[in-house]
């Protein structure tokens, strides 16, 4: 057959596929190395080395360079620790780290130290206690101090850049990670997995602290021990601290850590907080009672409901409360949102009733929307570490294991968040992992040797090149040879 002399140009392709391997030290993922530079300049390693202990023999890995592998890992792309493999090899990456990354099975082998057998046999049988918080153990502990230091570190690059955060607002709640291994238990969502509580701070976009738990824990089953983590873990230049939760945190324990006068004394002064209460039928009867003429309207929904508070003068009648509570009474707001006339919510009626719980004294119209602010940060980052960061894909059949892997999912959320924060431009500070990838992460670049010195050169825009030069000035990081093999 006679091909035509002329083909149409989408109708052919203008090259031929070479099988040989380029040789060149040339990386599609470049930009991964900026992930590297802020884990380092960040003193992360230290910290690992200050608080995990899990190496059987002087040789080998370090766990810094082991967590380090994994923060890479799943900052480019990976969902499990199989696809190691995807970036092992890469000369460039591996030259610019100075080591070669790990095997699968060391990997592996690492988060499986995470695990301890005499915790979990302490787990009592399912007749006796159906929901369960398993002690995490000694490295899992000192995973999450990483996770608080990390924090720190940050925040300490903030004040450095002129960004000094002093208010605090930590933003909690759980996630439902749906699995369908054997060790997975139940939840309240109707399918099995494990469901993490997770603490959130608002202004800096970080994650200061999490507890993984089995999925029929519920979120007000000592929803405190989070909080208590979170709050340890913020800085000490903060002066403002602030609390916002949902109905799994309108818990006694919770409450009364919060509203504690022992807060006042800490460095960070009072927390101020409000959560979704849990409307039984006594609160429900109240906020019925309330007169149209008490309720004020502060907003209207696109399709014409009203959003109104009210304060209710209710006091529970559970005598729970401590002798602190009642020094220091809580204030219960109500929110109605009612319907225009001649429009029905799906029961039939015209307005729905919900209550907050405050130690705040501002107005309705104030507190409510702060409040709701809530859904667009944790929920955020809740869907960014499961579905961006891998966190979702878990490892293993035991707890501690998938806790660790879910943390680190976190400390690379932190660093990712970090980068974005301080060396983008402010519209692209709210870029979702994918367009992150695309912006710093999957840069072409090669590694080449001039003057003695090792160097990066990138084939990408002069944005991209921009915003790696920025890195490198605000995560400063001494430069030497490494001897690599």
């Amino acid at each position: 057959m006679r091909m035509s002399a002329s083909i149409p140009i989408l109708e052919k392709t203008p090259f031929a596929l070479d099988p040989e391997p380029l040789t060149e030290m040339s990386s599609p993922h470049a930009g991964l190395l900026a992930t590297s530079r802020v884990f380092r300049s960040l003193r992360i390693p230290a910290l690992i080395a200050g608080n995990i202990s899990t190496k059987q023999r002087q040789r080998g890995f370090l766990e810094g360079q082991l967590i380090e592998s994994l923060v890479l890992l799943q900052t480019v792309g990976g969902e499990c620790i199989e696809d190691m493999k995807t970036i092992a090899g890469d000369e460039c990456l591996e030259r610019g780290l100075g080591y070669e990354f790990p095997k699968v099975n060391t990997l592996r082998d690492f988060l499986n130290r995470f695990h301890d057998e005499d915790l979990a046999l302490l787990r009592p049988p399912r007749e006796e206690q159906k929901s369960f918080i398993l002690q995490p153990s000694k490295p899992l502990a000192g995973l999450q101090n990483v996770l608080a230091g990390s924090v720190r570190a940050i925040s300490a690059v903030m004040d450095q850049q002129g960004r000094p955060q002093m208010i605090a607002t930590v933003d909690q709640d759980a996630t439902i990670i749906e699995s369908h291994k054997a060790a997975a238990y139940p939840h309240y969502d109707g399918g099995r997995g494990y469901q993490p509580m997770v603490a959130v701070w608002a202004e800096a976009n970080l994650v200061l602290a999490a507890e993984f738990r089995d999925g029929n824990v519920p979120a007000r089953h000592e929803p405190v021990t989070c909080a208590e983590m979170a709050f340890d873990a913020l800085p000490q230049t903060v002066t403002e601290r602030y609390f916002r939760g949902d109905s799994g945190c309108h818990e006694r324990g919770l409450l009364g850590w919060l509203n504690s006068s022992e807060r006042d004394k800490e460095a960070g002064g009072r927390i101020g907080f409000c959560v979704s209460a849990c409307v039984g039928k006594t609160l429900a009867a109240e906020l019925a009672k309330i007169g149209d003429t008490v309720w004020k309207t502060f907003g209207h929904d696109p399709d014409g409901t009203l959003r109104q508070w009210a304060d209710v003068d209710y006091l529970p009648s559970e005598l729970y409360e401590s002798k602190a509570e009642k020094e220091k009474p809580l204030r219960y707001v109500g929110l109605r949102l009612l319907k225009p006339q001649g429009s029905l919510f799906a029961d039939g009626s015209d307005r729905m009733h919900f209550a907050v719980i405050t130690n705040l004294t501002w107005t309705g119209d104030r507190l409510l929307p702060w409040h709701r602010e809530k859904a667009g940060t944790i929920e955020h980052v809740h869907d960014e570490i499961k579905n961006g960061f891998g966190g979702a894909h878990l490892p293993s059949q035991h707890v501690a294991v998938n806790a660790a892997w879910f943390t680190i999912a976190l400390l690379s959320y932190n660093i990712a968040s970090a980068i974005k924060d301080l060396c983008f431009d402010v519209a692209d500070r709210t870029a979702r992992v994918k367009r992150y990838r695309l912006q710093i992460v999957h840069l072409a670049g090669r590694m080449s040797r001039f003057q003695c010195k090792l160097r990066l050169r990138l084939r990408a825009s002069d944005e991209a090149i921009k915003r790696m030069v920025r890195i490198w000035e605000v995560f400063d990081l001494p430069t030497q040879a490494t001897a690599f093999k």
